[in-house]
């Protein structure tokens, strides 16, 4: 391959791959702390979580804007600032009330990282390469939910769980100074207003971008059957497969490891000179035959432990081929909005992933059928969209 078409592994795409972990670190190393914090500051500790989303939902659209027109790196900047006070501010949280506030703010500030990234990427990239980056990102971003909630627990029971918030905050002062250091003005212009009416119109003219939402789309509706199966496994492996906590955390680590795994070798075939759609146009078969194979054995009454495992494995291996190289392709034309686009993408796919799980608690059963028919839909349906929606230019 050529030089102007591989990408190495720099230190400036681990920083990147760091600031894309810190919603799902913010999110999984504090959830074994949950019992003691509502033993401390009160009920509500799910709703510290929800508040969390809602202010990363929020904070995407702004920190889209505002990249486009002040360039990457300021707003990233404040953007995790605000973590990181947001973080210690929580660490001295005196009842449930605060937390949910500093909360918010930590998904506020925090999502800067994930938008900022994606934008940084497609600047600074190629389409093949920014394949080959999203797949470095998945990497080391892939890592926080395997290690998050062990090195939480770990946390709480040597220190207490203000400690989870002070290591938080030291990650975001850790990550600013490696910014100042690494990470040069990737956004030369032209740079965008910040008019209401010409946000709104920037916002409008990607929705109506079917090369863009039809990779958004679809990458995001075979994300949300791993966002279900976030949420439903316990229940499914758990409690009706008699799975221990420790064989399912073995589970699910081995998942995630098989997802990281997927992704480097993806980035690898990139190198080799393979073609980005073609990988993913034949990723997408996966999730759609799998997800389709579980449903019809659970109605003909076979759901044993073996085929859910199987099953669930292929499905979320898929997800590193399907990511990196649909957010590459979603991303290829949009380097004049590419911190909008990064926005939105990034509010479609949270808002799908949110919509699954919504409706997977209201479909709970003793049976996996409602996992495994929502996973179906979101499984059959990214093929579907991307089969009817997609217009594939050549990158």
């Amino acid at each position: 391959m050529s030089s102007q078409t591989r990408l190495k592994f720099e230190p400036w795409l681990i920083l990147l791959g760091a600031l894309t972990a810190i919603g799902p670190l913010s999110i999984d190393m504090y959830l074994p702390s949950f019992p003691t914090l509502e033993q401390e500051l009160g009920q509500g500790a799910q709703l510290s979580l929800a508040s969390f989303f809602i202010g990363m939902a929020i904070g995407q659209v702004l920190y889209g804007s505002l990249s486009d027109r002040f360039g990457r790196k300021a707003p990233l900047i404040i953007g995790l600032s605000i973590f990181m006070v947001s973080a210690l501010a929580a660490s001295q949280a005196h009842n449930m009330h605060e937390l949910i506030i500093y909360r918010f703010l930590q998904g506020f500030g925090g999502c800067s990282g994930m938008v900022i990234a994606r934008a940084i990427v497609r600047d600074r990239c190629q389409p093949s390469q920014a394949a080959q980056a999203f797949s470095m990102l998945i990497l080391v971003m892939g890592l926080a939910p395997i290690l998050a909630p062990m090195a939480g627990s770990y946390f709480l029971t040597a220190w207490g769980w203000h400690s989870i918030f002070y290591f938080k905050a030291g990650f975001a002062l850790v990550c600013l100074t490696a910014i100042l250091i690494l990470i040069p003005e990737s956004h030369k212009g032209p740079f965008a207003s910040l008019a209401l009416r010409k946000v709104f119109n920037s916002y409008w003219h990607l929705l109506r971008d079917k090369t863009f939402i039809g990779y958004t789309l679809s990458s995001g509706l075979a994300f949300s059957g791993m966002f279900a199966y976030i949420a439903g496994s316990p229940h499914v492996f758990i409690e009706l497969q008699g799975l221990s906590p420790q064989q399912y955390s073995l589970m699910f680590g081995t998942n995630a490891f098989g997802f990281i795994a997927a992704s480097q070798l993806n980035a690898w075939l990139l190198r080799q000179e393979y073609n980005m759609l073609r990988i993913l146009h034949l990723a997408l078969w996966i999730p759609a035959t799998v997800s389709t194979l579980l449903c019809l054995a659970a109605l003909m009454g076979f759901d044993g432990l073996w085929l859910l495992l199987f099953g669930f494995f292929s499905y979320i291996v898929s997800l590193g081929f399907i990511s990196p190289n649909a957010g590459a392709a979603a991303m290829a034309h949009q380097g004049h909005q590419a911190g909008t686009a990064s926005a939105l993408m990034g509010v479609l796919q949270f808002g799908l992933a949110s919509t699954i799980g919504v409706l997977l608690g209201l479909f709970h059963s003793d049976s996996a059928l409602p996992l495994l028919s929502i996973l179906m839909v979101c499984g059959v349906g990214a093929f579907v969209w991307h089969r009817l929606v997609v217009v594939q230019h050549p990158t």
